[in-house]
Order: structure tokens, then sequence, then C-alpha cells
């Protein structure tokens, strides 16, 4: 469950790093953030690919 927690949240990870934020350091708000801007277009395609 860690391996898949981890691959989800990579590139909210990844653009904190970028930016020199600590993805811990204000309780994920920021990884979330990213998280969000990446994955809801992401799932947004998938289900209307298949609608």
């Amino acid at each position: 469950m860690q391996k898949l927690a981890d691959i989800i949240l990579w590139p909210g990870t990844y653009l904190c790093g970028h930016f020199k934020i600590d993805p811990k350091s204000d309780m994920g708000l920021m990884r979330s953030f990213f998280n969000f801007l990446i994955w809801l277009p992401l799932g947004l395609i998938v289900v209307l690919a298949f609608v």
C-alpha cells in the first residue's frame, strides 16, 4: 500500500521539491494542491473517454 501511495503522491512531491517546499511542512497542502492539478484533468479525460 505504501508503494501505491508513493506513486499517487509522486507528482505533488516532485513539484514541491522543484519549488523548494518541504511537502510535509504545511501539512501536505501544497502537495495536495499539485496532485489535484495533475490527477483531476487526467481523471476527467479517462472518464470522458469511456462515457
